[in-house]
């Protein structure tokens, strides 16, 4: 039983949990994931609008069915937490059976600020959950080391791609220079970091940022091309990309973030321009991209692989290798089927 936040929308539902469920089912495990909040919520979440209530409650009395029934299973995989602002004692309690805690974000930073942190039974709800289950599963260096320090039966699971869809493509490419980037809204934030470079560029010739998924910022002499996500589309997109960017400021969130657009990116053989933070630095090497830490960086790195086809070309087959190597599903698939295996054994 998958028990996710939220809906196949999600990113993390798709690349965490479902993606997975066609290759377990070759090894014997049947994985059935139930997302908490629908896609409904998601999409008006993301465009600012009013938050279904009656639905949101029908959600959760729809996870509290699925608890009931969880004694039809041998174990559960746990994305994050089973509900939003449960006290960590409480949503323990509702765990019957084995199960692995699965985490692609500093999810613990969750309530530990603001409003949130003066919640009880809040601030250390996450970790009570990772030291509780019998394993644990993280995106990331980072992340993987704070579990850890909590559950020694720790695994690293990175975020993946399917790199049979994931491929190079030959598409219709404009002119210019086309810097790339793909999210969600929450996350579009980032690329404000790019303002000063891309008009920098700009200034030198026509460039371009794509963004798909999110708000981009206003850049003047830019040209912007505003773009929805869709998953029938995304891999054509990225596939026009000069460059991929990964701009991330250096804070505890983000520190945890799993560098999933950069694999998204060099899965498709995009070079990418990142900010040296968390996960980038683990997934970007000297011959597949740049780290940029500072705006002069961001231009020099840019400016340099626009200049550059080769380069481009060199570092794109670099980052495909890569993936394919570590950062794939079929890579990563006997990983998280070995979590998984633990708990009908009932390991710990």
């Amino acid at each position: 039983m998958g028990l996710s936040l939220y809906g196949p929308l999600a990113a993390s539902t798709r690349y965490r949990l479902q993606q997975y469920v066609p290759g377990l089912r070759d090894h014997g495990i049947e994985l059935d994931v139930h997302g908490l909040l629908d896609d409904r919520y998601l999409r008006r979440r993301f465009a600012g609008e009013r938050l279904p209530l009656g639905s949101m409650v029908a959600s959760g009395l729809s996870r509290l069915r699925q608890l009931l029934r969880q004694r039809d299973y041998d174990g559960a995989v746990v994305y994050c937490e089973l509900f939003p602002f449960m006290p960590g004692a409480l949503e323990q309690s509702l765990i019957k059976i084995p199960y692995v805690c699965d985490f692609d974000d500093a999810f613990y930073l969750k309530y530990r600020s603001g409003a949130r942190s003066l919640m009880p039974g809040l601030g250390r709800k996450f970790d009570g959950l990772v030291a509780a289950a019998t394993r644990v599963t993280a995106g990331s260096r980072v992340l993987a080391e704070y579990a850890g320090q909590l559950n020694p039966a720790t695994t690293l699971l990175p975020t993946v791609v399917d790199t049979d869809r994931y491929q190079r493509r030959d598409v219709m490419r404009a002119p210019g220079f086309t810097v790339g980037w793909i999210g969600s809204p929450s996350t579009a934030p980032y690329l404000q970091a790019l303002v000063g470079p891309l008009e920098t560029l700009g200034r030198e010739g026509v460039v371009r940022l794509v963004v798909i998924g999110g708000k981009a910022p206003r850049i003047d002499g830019i040209e912007i091309v505003e773009l929805p996500w869709s998953e029938d589309t995304e891999v054509d997109l990225i596939n026009g990309f000069d460059v991929g960017v990964m701009p991330l400021p250096d804070t505890a969130w983000s520190r945890g973030k799993c560098a999933f657009k950069l694999i998204q990116y060099m899965a498709c053989g995009v070079p990418v321009v990142a900010s040296p933070v968390g996960a980038n630095r683990d997934v970007v090497t000297a011959d597949c991209g740049v780290l940029a830490d500072n705006e002069a960086a961001w231009i020099d790195a840019l400016r340099l692989l626009r200049d550059d086809n080769q380069l481009r070309e060199r570092l794109g087959a670099h980052g495909r290798a890569r993936v394919v190597d570590g950062y794939s599903l079929s890579r990563n698939l006997p990983v998280f089927g070995a979590a998984i295996s633990a708990l009908s054994r009932g390991s710990n």
